[in-house]
């Protein structure tokens, strides 16, 4: 397997996965790596826990997904996350709590994932991972993308004005959202550390 100190410092994790030798074999590679960042999302998501007098609950999918965006990159991120958004909507029940369709008002959540997956993407692909404190840059520049979708998403969907879906969508979730970039802090670094050592 090739190591943190045999690639450029522009890879990202799913770089180091080894490349096939065949055209064919490259392509399986490239799908397995986003189906499996999709299903990842898809298996987070079904961590869910209802916050009282909201229609968005707190899950492991916002931190999947951002995670995945980093280790992925940008181009796979965005597929990945795009696979996971158009599957859901299509019916297959992955979204939070099983949910699938597109009318429920948190899917703009969703839809900020591919945008965050992007970002932490390109990000990652200047190194932000690869130090704690970019890497927390990293992961909050990614969930400001997801509110950015999410929560005025949320208020044309209720009816509501953007400061209310703030405080449906958004406040109850900042001390959660703190707790994942500060365990990204620590899982992302430590990572490109152990495969440093490895080489």
């Amino acid at each position: 397997m090739a190591t943190a100190t045999s690639v450029p410092t522009t890879a990202v994790l799913a770089d180091l996965v080894p490349r096939a030798t065949t055209r064919l074999g490259g392509q399986a590679r490239e799908l397995l790596l986003v189906g499996g960042g999709a299903a990842l999302t898809g298996l987070a998501a079904q961590l869910s826990v209802n916050v009282p007098g909201s229609p968005v609950p707190v899950t492991g999918q916002t931190f999947a997904a951002l995670l995945v965006g980093t280790a992925l990159g940008a181009r796979r991120g965005i597929a990945s996350l795009g696979l996971y958004l158009l599957a859901g909507m299509a019916g297959l029940p992955w979204f939070a709590q099983g949910a699938s369709g597109w009318a429920m008002p948190s899917l703009g959540y969703v839809l900020g994932f591919v945008l965050a997956a992007g970002l932490t993407g390109a990000l990652a692909r200047r190194g932000a991972d690869r130090s704690p404190l970019r890497t927390a840059v990293a992961m909050v520049l990614g969930n400001l993308a997801i509110y950015a979708v999410g929560v005025p998403y949320l208020a044309a969907s209720l009816h509501v004005s953007l400061a209310k879906a703030a405080d449906l969508g958004l406040y109850p979730y900042l001390l959660g959202d703190g707790l994942k970039a500060l365990l990204a802090m620590g899982a992302l670094p430590l990572t490109w550390k152990l495969l440093a050592r490895r080489g």
